[in-house]
């Protein structure tokens, strides 16, 4: 999947904002002011894809998929990175982009849920 294929799903999900972070070299994507996916580069200058994800789950996935790992510059328990030059598969990333937004959004007040619904 390339960026502007995860912008255009990042963005078509509901109070989803995008902005760019000068000091991190990253663009951020938010839902009520709270970030659940990054597009930025690991240390060695790769583009990566980062998303919260349910402990259980990154860790399954980051034993299935050589192209995820821990979230780079993030809490290693709950964010993965993905490699955008890496084989998996875009419906994959696509729910994964998904499962980050709807993370973040269960954990907003419930009024700032209901005022995006």
């Amino acid at each position: 999947m390339d960026k502007a294929t995860v912008e255009t799903i990042c963005l078509n999900l509901t109070g989803s904002t995008q902005e760019y972070k000068n000091e991190w070299e990253a663009d951020r994507f938010l839902v009520g002011n709270k970030l659940y996916a990054m597009i930025g580069e690991d240390p060695e200058g790769n583009p990566i894809l980062t998303l919260e994800c349910d402990p259980n789950r990154s860790e399954e996935l980051r034993e299935n998929y050589d192209g995820i790992m821990p979230g780079y510059y993030m809490n290693k328990k709950h964010w993965n990175s993905i490699y955008f030059d890496s084989n998996i598969p875009d419906e994959l990333v696509e729910k994964l982009i998904v499962h980050s937004y709807s993370l973040i959004l269960q954990s907003l007040p419930k009024k700032i849920q209901t005022e995006m619904s």
